[in-house]
């Protein structure tokens, strides 16, 4: 069987300073979103909060987020990648200072809404940025360290926002994401060049024709797909994961930062060498293995009976360890189908899906899920799982197509070069 091998690229000084700052920057976007669902317990009882209002709690940020994407989409092209990075981030890290001072269920909400408006974008204007600077033989590499963020938030962030929380209120775990956002933010208006070569390739004079254009395109039209049940299966399990562990599994609140730092390790050491994977070898065989280890991997993990701690803590690695392993080849293969001029428009549009797919797996997981009454075990977990599996399958098929759009133009890539040479 001939295998996808190419050379790597290594990366120049000023590369691996914005992988770093994107990086940093990734953590705390994940961090804000993923410290949720460790705090679900202790803010269902302290604000007193269902499992359907909890829900919409962490989907609002999505909802929100998804529609500021979509708003800001016709404009992602049109200014420095690095002024809408600034601008965004910074009404990010006003929304986390909010949610930090919310008292009750409804400023929770609210200031989840906001927060949502502005981190939604900073992705997607991150990734355009990746794929302005780097090839696309380099970018595996660069999407698994960048996408480290959630794992180093699982062995740093999530275990010391716990640690807060427990010490002096959960409000605190949001106070120390603000203040590390601050300094990666001024980091990046000091060193961070303008990135601004896309403005001298633009043809769509309105922000809303570039936005019907990049909407209109039936090859971006799949990636769209792609990426919506690629989130929706990476993040349905999230919401739940905290309460299913106190009131399933019958470990404790004081279990559970060991519980997500090991796991967060394992997918640390494994990320970087799946990205190295994904620039080398076949994306879609790759983005197959993982998804593969983590169907067998959720099964296992939604019908847990209770079982002692170092036992919850190797299915939790061994599961993170597979949805991380579909992440990166994924996104990897979806960066390959934009063109320079709207490459802000597409990963805007985007990303505006991956968050609202991931507000959608959280309403539908808490529709799913059931809690009787405070510290009752959740009910319907083990269907949660198998609705898990189908979107996973369901992605993989939509995956398939990408990588089938990806390959077909790069052929015609090398076919324009030869010509060109000969």
């Amino acid at each position: 069987m001939k295998k996808d091998k190419q050379p790597g690229i290594p990366f120049t000084g000023y590369q691996k300073f914005v992988v770093a700052m994107l990086a940093l920057l990734q953590f705390t976007i994940v961090l804000d979103f993923m410290v949720l669902s460790p705090l679900g317990d202790i803010l269902m009882k302290s604000l007193d909060i269902t499992p359907s209002q909890f829900g919409l709690v962490v989907s609002s940020y999505a909802f929100s987020a998804g529609i500021s994407g979509i708003l800001a989409a016709g404009f992602a092209d049109k200014y420095d990648r690095k002024k809408l990075l600034l601008f965004f981030y910074t009404g990010f890290i006003a929304g986390t200072f909010f949610c930090a001072m919310a008292n009750s269920y409804w400023m929770l909400l609210l200031a989840r809404t906001v927060t949502g408006l502005f981190g939604g974008v900073i992705g997607a204007v991150s990734m355009a940025i990746i794929t302005d600077l780097f090839d696309i033989r380099q970018r595996g590499r660069v999407i698994g360290i960048v996408q480290m963020g959630l794992a180093v938030s699982q062995v740093l962030g999530i275990p010391v926002g716990l640690y807060f929380a427990n010490l002096w209120g959960w409000h605190s775990s949001f106070l120390m994401i603000v203040f590390l956002s601050i300094l990666i933010g001024v980091a990046l208006l000091i060193r961070l060049k303008p990135v601004s070569d896309h403005l001298a390739v633009q043809t769509d004079k309105s922000p809303v024709l570039h936005l019907l254009h990049t909407l209109g395109n039936k090859e971006y039209q799949v990636g769209y797909l792609a990426t919506a049940f690629l989130s929706i299966g990476g993040f349905m399990l999230m919401p739940f994961g905290s309460a299913y562990v106190i009131n399933n599994l019958g470990l404790t609140q004081e279990d559970l930062p060991l519980i997500f730092m090991l796991s967060g390790l394992a997918s640390i050491i494994t990320m970087p060498i799946i990205g190295r994977l994904a620039d080398r070898v076949d994306r879609y065989k790759l983005f197959l293995a993982g998804s593969l280890l983590a169907l067998v991997m959720i099964l296992i993990y939604t019908t847990l009976p209770k079982v002692p701690l170092w036992q919850v803590v190797v299915v939790n690695m061994i599961m993170f360890v597979g949805i991380m392993s579909r992440m990166i080849p994924a996104i990897s293969l979806t960066t390959g189908l934009p063109g320079l001029r709207d490459r802000g428009a597409f990963m805007s549009v985007n990303g505006s899906l991956q968050q609202m797919a991931g507000g959608f797996a959280a309403v539908s997981a808490g529709l799913i899920v059931s809690q009787p009454g405070k510290g009752a075990p959740l009910l319907h977990y083990n269907r949660l799982g198998w609705v898990v599996c189908t979107v996973i399958v369901i992605c993989a098929w939509l995956v398939y197509r990408v990588d089938r759009l990806v390959k077909a133009r790069v052929v015609i890539a090398n076919t324009e070069a030869s010509e060109v040479s000969s």
